[in-house]
């Protein structure tokens, strides 16, 4: 599932932890992107410390062997840690999902966690390029779901979803305990306290998102890559 930061996919990730069948990685190339590109991020010590930095090593186990002896691995990535110096060409054998959200919904949040963020860390231009490289690699057009979507509507979302993948719905997918997931990344304590605190998935907001003029002139900047992927939505 690939996805910018503040965009409900924890919320995901913990709907496909909630399965009975599937494992689940949170954010697996977060150290190797700290460590190629030197950026002081929240807890970038322990995030170097508990993860892998070989991008390459990583990879492989993006397409190895299910952990736990599950049918199913759901991988949580984010496409900003998709640098141009580590190799995509992986993604081409995995079965790619498209998650997006309202960039000034996005800028909004991320500002609450890290100010200021930049086009490179919203990751909106990574993720049309990735989608655009899973058109013309593997000739396919991915399934793309909105967060509004999943939030008005999760049980048919994910249905869609399920469907797409080739695996059944499950009902235990709209709902998981409070307090986290046992493999949530060392970035959990920063990032993920109000998902915490959730049992299911959430209403859609009816407010619009504040955003300062800087906010507003990167939210101009990353609209046409939203609006790119989002016509091809579920």
């Amino acid at each position: 599932m690939w996805s910018g930061p503040r965009n409900l996919s924890t919320a995901m990730m913990y709907a496909f932890g909630a399965r009975d069948d599937c494992a689940v990685w949170d954010e697996p190339f977060y150290a190797a992107y700290l460590a190629q590109t030197g950026l002081d991020h929240p807890m970038r010590a322990e995030i170097l410390a508990a993860g892998e930095s070989d991008a390459d090593v990583v990879a492989a186990r993006c397409l190895g062997d299910i952990p736990d002896g599950k049918a199913v691995f759901y991988q949580k990535h984010m496409t900003h840690h998709m640098i141009p110096a580590i190799d995509r060409a992986w993604m081409n054998h995995a079965t790619n999902i498209f998650l997006i959200r309202d960039p000034a919904k996005v800028i909004a949040s991320y500002n609450a966690k890290r100010e200021d963020p930049t086009l490179d860390d919203i990751g909106f231009k990574q993720q049309a390029e990735i989608f655009d490289q899973i058109v013309r690699e593997t000739g396919e057009v991915p399934v793309v779901v909105d967060s509004a979507d999943i939030l008005a509507d999760p049980e048919t979302i994910l249905q869609k979803i399920c469907d797409h993948i080739g695996v059944g719905f499950q009902k235990s997918m709209l709902n998981w305990p409070k307090g986290g997931h046992k493999d949530d990344g060392a970035w959990a304590d920063h990032w993920y306290k109000s998902v915490w605190e959730s049992d299911g998935f959430g209403r859609p907001s009816v407010t619009s998102a504040a955003l300062s003029v800087e906010g507003s002139a990167l939210c101009e900047q990353a609209l046409p890559y939203y609006e790119k992927l989002r016509k091809h939505r579920v």
